[in-house]
């Protein structure tokens, strides 16, 4: 039988910093890769970012979702402040939901994240269309949905480093 990470069998180490600037610089590494269809590629940024919202809202939120966006946006070199809304809207969102979040497996957590991340990209879609752009067509939000699938994975891989290995001590009274 597999555990999953939030079976009672695991316990958890509490997480570093160090693994939390690990993956946000893991995650804009992936985002900065030359993808040959931008429009399929999930925001790997907001998929940690929701990650660590709902895991640690107390060492990850709005400021970090806000500096993060506009990292993303000065290295895609699009209007500076359209990601860094959508994120800090995200990660409100993502620190809003984390206890009903966490009650699900991964399977019902992606259902619950899929529709922040597309919540995610409509908000920096609205702000292109704001300042003139064309609308870029509904292939957009097929990343965010794509990002969504990934959940189960990110969420193993991501929580790693925190696990304990599952014995049992037979002299233990717990």
């Amino acid at each position: 039988m597999a555990l999953s990470p939030d079976s009672p069998q695991h316990i958890l180490r509490p997480v570093r910093l160090g693994t939390i600037a690990i993956s946000f610089a893991l995650a804009l590494l992936l985002d900065f890769l030359p993808w040959k269809d931008l429009r399929l590629t999930p925001d790997f940024v907001a998929l940690v970012l929701v990650f660590w919202c709902v895991r640690q809202p107390r060492l990850v939120g709005l400021g970090i979702g806000w500096a993060l966006g506009l990292v993303i946006d000065a290295g895609n070199c699009v209007l500076l402040g359209q990601h860094a809304l959508a994120y800090s809207l995200l990660a409100f969102f993502a620190i809003s939901l984390s206890r009903r979040i966490l009650w699900f497996g991964l399977l019902q957590q992606a259902l619950h994240v899929a529709p922040l991340l597309v919540f995610a990209e409509a908000v920096t879609a609205l702000v292109r269309l704001a300042t003139g752009a064309e609308f870029p067509g509904w292939t957009i939000f097929v990343g965010p949905l794509i990002g969504a699938l990934l959940w189960p994975l990110a969420s193993v891989l991501l929580l790693a480093p925190q696990r304990r290995p599952v014995t049992s001590d037979e002299t233990r009274a717990i």
